[in-house]
Formats: structure tokens, C-alpha cells, sequence
């Protein structure tokens, strides 16, 4: 099977991680893939913002717990209460995109900037899980001001990357394949 075609179908959200850091040149080819993602009129309109300081991980990780725990939807304040829930599953990296907002479709290249790097991890061997929660984390203006992200630039979502502490094969969950209709 051709080897894109192969990460594609073999990447799975990680959700453990082993505590060892990722090396710089394997982070270098992943953000190297993100920056050549598609992009609405040659825009590139994203920043990576690339977190490996356990210190602030963990203060990401309890904030978010926190506000997660004031949330009006059930299953957001279950996993708050949760005592081992970390939002970035204990990764030792975190990629945050952040999208130029006078782009004309920075959620849509950012979004493609993001898959590109999922993929590129997998084809490392290296686990990642896109990361929707930290949104809680992104609307504390105060909070974001500490990711030193530029002037013009809004957090979208982030990336967890690290080993998978779990090298088992997971199996994809049964896909739809009635999806499609042509006109020809």
C-alpha cells in the first residue's frame, strides 16, 4: 500500500504517552508538513506555537480543568472531575495553531495545516490526538497573552505529540462507505 495512504488509515487519536521528548528533527518534519498544507490564495495564514515546558503544560492542563468544570454541558464537567484527566493526556509536546484572522479562510487552512501534521506523526511513529478542549484555555484572554502568539492571530486548536506508550495496533472503527454520488 503507498506509504500516505498507509499513515492515513493507520493514525489514531493518542491519548497516552510515554514521558520521553520527541526530538527536534522529527518536530521539524511535522511542522514542516503543516506549513505546506493547502492554503486559500497562498494565505499560509497560521502560527505554531510549539509547547514542551512541563510547567506550563500543567498549568494549561489544570486551567482548563477548571474552567471545564464550570461548564453547563454533562459530559464536559464529568471529565473535569475526572482526577487523572489532563487535557494533553501528559504529551511532552504541544503544537498550538493559531490562524491570521483577516485570512479569508484561516479555520479551514489551519484545519488542513493540522492534518497534515497528524499525519506526518503517524508516518514517525509518533502518537498525536487534535486537541478541541483547549478551547476553554483560548478564550482567557489572560491565559493566552502568556503563549506569546503575534498581534492578528487567534488560537484554534492544538496538537498533543509523544511516543505511544502503547505500540499495539488499533483498529479503525467500521467507516461509511456509502458517502459518495456521481454525475458523469
Amino acid at each position: 500500500m503507498n506509504e500516505v495512504l498507509r499513515a492515513i488509515k493507520s493514525r489514531r487519536s493518542v491519548r497516552k504517552y510515554k514521558t520521553d521528548q520527541i526530538s527536534q528533527e522529527s518536530l521539524d518534519l511535522i511542522i514542516e508538513a503543516g506549513v505546506y498544507a493547502p492554503t486559500a490564495h497562498n494565505e499560509q495564514p497560521w502560527h505554531f506555537t510549539i509547547i514542551q515546558n512541563q510547567e506550563m503544560l500543567q498549568h494549561m492542563n489544570e486551567k482548563v480543568k477548571e474552567l471545564m468544570a464550570k461548564s453547563d454541558i454533562d459530559w464536559i464537567q464529568k471529565m473535569s472531575s475526572n482526577p487523572n484527566f489532563q487535557v494533553t493526556y501528559n504529551a511532552p509536546t504541544l503544537i498550538i495553531v493559531s490562524g491570521r484572522k483577516d485570512a479569508m479562510a484561516w479555520s479551514a487552512d489551519c484545519a488542513a495545516a493540522m492534518q497534515n501534521m497528524l499525519i506526518a506523526a503517524e508516518s514517525l511513529n509518533i502518537g498525536s490526538v487534535w486537541l478541541g478542549l483547549l478551547r476553554f484555555f483560548f478564550e482567557q484572554e489572560e491565559e493566552v497573552s502568556k503563549l506569546g502568539i503575534p498581534e492578528g492571530y487567534q488560537p484554534y486548536y492544538g496538537i498533543a505529540l509523544g511516543f505511544k506508550a502503547q505500540e499495539k495496533e488499533q483498529i479503525a472503527p467500521k467507516r461509511n462507505l456509502n458517502v459518495v454520488n456521481y454525475i458523469r
